[in-house]
């Protein structure tokens, strides 16, 4: 099969993502192969690249895959050959300890990232346990579909931990694939939300999903923030969220890894009044089984620029620079 391979950890300028032929993998007892039609780009695979998250080496990259099944591993029984399947960050977990029991798989000693412990979707096929895989809902298509595995699920994830409720106000701190889902679902929720991002491209966009008021994240919101989710790579976006969030107000950050510390706090002016930091890691299963039909529902419309497979490393440059409107999403060919 044709991949895309990371060898070694580098600047994605130097664009060391190599086109590679790599044998089909095989489907062990309880997996499924998937020939792959679409992967989603994520700042994840950014981190991954430049070493802020060291993946396994040599590894091939992609974690929002959509495809059909193409063969059943022994015992597996839970999909059908031709079913349109997704597979998302959450690659496989132990099940045994106490994480996992209580539904925190996320958080597993044993968690395994999908193109970062293992094998992703940057190629014409994957294998994965049935168990970490999802029907995708009718209405999406294959390219729609990709960003709604991670940038959609684990916004979804950051809605839910941030608590907010109807009729309170949401910031938005950057606004790339996984912002531009999240101002779908909060706004379905009949919550106010603000956007703050240096980009003019994506303060209008987020107008147009509707934001009421957007601006840059230096910028002092109309009203308090009840909550905010920081999807930004840089530390200062968390003194600026802060400082604009209500009393007892909770700030979420979204991201794995910020490509530059976080300021001094001064504690008085910005963490006072019961303001809570709330950091995500990973999503669940079950955060990709109930996202995925309420995506459907709502219904979610997925703004995304494609890629040929080829094109990943120009892709996650432009990605890196803020010029991807939505989602990124390669074509795989077949």
């Amino acid at each position: 099969m044709k991949a895309m391979v990371l060898k070694e950890i580098s600047p994605i300028e130097k664009e060391p993502l190599m086109m590679t032929d790599l044998p089909d993998p095989v489907p062990k007892p309880k997996e499924i192969l998937v020939k792959i039609s679409a992967c989603g780009i994520c700042h994840t695979e950014l981190d991954e690249i430049e070493g802020r998250l060291p993946p396994t080496i040599p590894i091939v990259l992609g974690h929002q895959i959509v495809g059909r099944v193409k063969r059943l591993g022994s015992g597996a029984t839970q999909f059908s050959l031709g079913d349109r399947v997704g597979i998302a960050w959450i690659h496989s977990a132990c099940g045994e300890c106490s994480f996992c029991k209580t539904g925190k798989e996320n958080l597993c000693l044993q968690f395994q990232g999908t193109g970062c412990h293992t094998h992703g979707g940057y190629a014409q096929y994957t294998t994965v346990s049935e168990d970490f895989a999802y029907l995708i809902p009718e209405r999406f298509s294959d390219a729609e579909a990709t960003p709604l595995l991670c940038a959609g699920a684990i916004g979804y994830r950051d809605l839910i931990l941030s608590g907010i409720k109807k009729g309170e106000t949401l910031g938005l701190y950057g606004f790339g694939a996984s912002a531009h889902i999240v101002i779908q679902v909060a706004t379905h929720w009949g919550c106010e939300i603000f956007v703050l991002t240096r980009s003019e491209e994506h303060r209008d966009l987020a107008k147009k999903l509707g934001a009421s008021w957007a601006g840059r994240p230096e910028d002092e919101p109309p009203k308090k923030l009840h909550c905010a989710i920081d999807f930004t790579p840089v530390g200062e976006t968390v003194l600026h969220a802060l400082k604009a969030l209500e009393k007892g107000g909770r700030l979420i950050l979204a991201v794995i890894r910020k490509r530059n510390p976080i300021p001094p706090l001064d504690y008085a002016r910005l963490l006072w009044d019961e303001k809570e930091i709330k950091s995500v890691a990973n999503i669940t299963r079950r955060d990709a089984q109930e996202f995925l039909p309420l995506a459907a529902k709502i219904p979610i419309i997925p703004e995304f620029q494609e890629f040929k497979l080829e094109e990943a490393n120009q892709a996650l440059n432009l990605l890196k620079k803020g010029k991807i409107q939505g989602a990124g999403v390669l074509r795989i060919p077949d």
